[in-house]
């Protein structure tokens, strides 16, 4: 069985599974699906909004495809995340991605 099934597998039987929706969203943005990794990234981030790494990946995919002020609404709710969550790391690395997509975009 191929990632995405085995993916899909868990999540029928737990939808709320973070690790697996994450999982999955990377595995239709690894594979070019833009569309598809953006709607498992939009589960993943209703059912937990501190999935930090969920909206970095995301605005990732977003800036990917070229559709730069998605990426940058996506980088936003991240920088607030990673604020509440205390996750500097992830702060600092949207930070400078956001920063980098406003320059482009000027």
């Amino acid at each position: 069985m191929d990632k995405v099934g085995m993916l899909t597998e868990i999540l029928a039987q737990d939808p709320r599974n973070a690790f697996a929706r994450y999982g999955l969203a990377m595995e239709y943005a690894g594979q070019g699906d833009a569309a598809t990794a953006l709607t498992e990234f939009d589960r993943l981030l209703a059912d937990h909004p501190d999935y930090t790494a969920g909206y970095f990946m995301a605005a990732q995919t977003l800036a990917k495809s070229g559709d730069q002020q998605r990426a940058m609404d996506y980088l936003r709710r991240g920088l607030d995340s990673a604020r509440r969550t205390g996750n500097q790391h992830a702060h600092s690395e949207m930070q400078a991605m956001l920063d980098e997509l406003e320059t482009m975009s000027l």
